[in-house]
């Protein structure tokens, strides 16, 4: 007899979407990372990457946790805090085939990363570098991150004195050569982003604005989180954190949209004109400088230099895997050596 279940839809490398899933998330129910990795999951499946042949790295903190939630056969690696860019060198330098995805988050990019993430842009080593932007240190109770905006104010009231990190500014400075930024709610845009960023030959920056549930309790962040309660119980120190409700958010381009949480805060998304020219480095970083000013977050593809030489080009490196070649031929003779040493 045969079964009256549908057939079920293959993308163009043979493969179902329920290959593209991972482990049940550990993560705070409404998490913006959360819809991330479902946005990450869509964009995998459609794009058609075989899972052999990606690789997910990421450093330390709860955005780093992600790269266990989507596509489970594939290759992953969890580095130090903030020193995933090297490891993500490593691996693309001894195999070009693999696509390489590193999940980051504002703490491990924009503070003990920084320098990594600077070298990473002026390399321009062949990857997509996701940065899981909340504003705060989730895994140690909520304290400003170096993306912050100046005058946020925290849950017990302490306000940042100190000038927000632009991890999209400091990209486009360095001459990154695809740089974009998006909000964790919007599907539509995010993406056919993240399938822009797979196929650039180059670093591809992606900040992703990814509201923290538990620990940005105030009003006017622009990175906000919903109600946290905290347990009296000196024994140990549990957290109760109330669900909160995913948010999703369609707008037009060209126009602002507000997004409230649920504690009442709020953000103002401004999505780029369709006319705006994203090869223009000068004008993406006025573009940056301009809406922060106004107390917006722009999103869209800021930059992109489609003619940009990647990492292993510049270094004339073989095509062929470097993890393919046997010692003998990757050790020079005896007499190749004294030759080289005599000139």
């Amino acid at each position: 007899m045969g079964s009256n279940a549908p057939p079920i839809k293959a993308n163009v490398a043979g493969l179902s979407r329920e290959v593209y899933k991972g482990l049940p998330t550990t993560l705070c129910a409404g998490c913006g990372h959360n819809s991330i990795t479902n946005h990450l999951i869509k964009a995998l499946y459609e794009y058609g990457v075989e899972p052999h042949k990606l690789a997910k790295m990421s450093g330390i903190g709860c955005s780093s946790k992600t790269p266990a939630y989507f596509v489970e056969q594939a290759h992953g690696f969890n580095g130090v805090h903030g020193r995933m860019p090297s490891a993500a060198t490593g691996a693309k330098v001894a195999n070009r085939e693999l696509l390489v995805l590193g999940i980051s988050g504002d703490g491990d990019t924009a503070s003990i990363g920084l320098g990594q993430y600077c070298h990473l842009i002026r390399r321009n080593v062949d990857m997509t570098y996701v940065v899981e932007n909340n504003g705060c240190y989730g895994l140690t109770k909520g304290q400003f991150s170096a993306t912050a905006d100046l005058g946020s104010m925290q849950k017990r009231g302490s306000v940042n004195e100190y000038q927000t990190i632009d991890v999209c500014g400091i990209a486009i400075e360095l001459g990154a050569t695809f740089v974009a930024r998006s909000f964790s709610g919007d599907g539509k845009q995010l993406v056919p982003l993240l399938q822009a960023a797979f196929s650039h030959r180059g670093t591809s920056v992606l900040d992703i604005v990814s509201p923290c549930v538990a620990f940005n309790d105030h009003v006017g962040s622009t990175k906000s989180y919903a109600y946290i309660k905290e347990h009296a119980f000196t024994l140990h120190t549990p957290d109760f954190i109330a669900p909160a409700n995913d948010i999703a958010v369609d707008y037009e381009p060209g126009t602002v949209q507000e997004v409230e949480f649920d504690d009442g805060s709020r953000v103002l998304l401004r999505k780029l004109e369709r006319e705006y020219d994203a090869t223009d480095a000068l004008r993406a970083l006025q573009t940056v400088h301009e809406t922060r000013e106004r107390g917006e977050l722009v999103t869209g593809l800021l930059y992109v230099d489609p003619k940009s030489k990647d990492f292993c080009e510049r270094e004339r490196l073989p095509r062929k895997p470097l993890r393919a070649f046997r010692e003998s031929e990757l050790r020079i003779s005896r007499e190749e050596w004294a030759k080289l040493m005599a000139v």
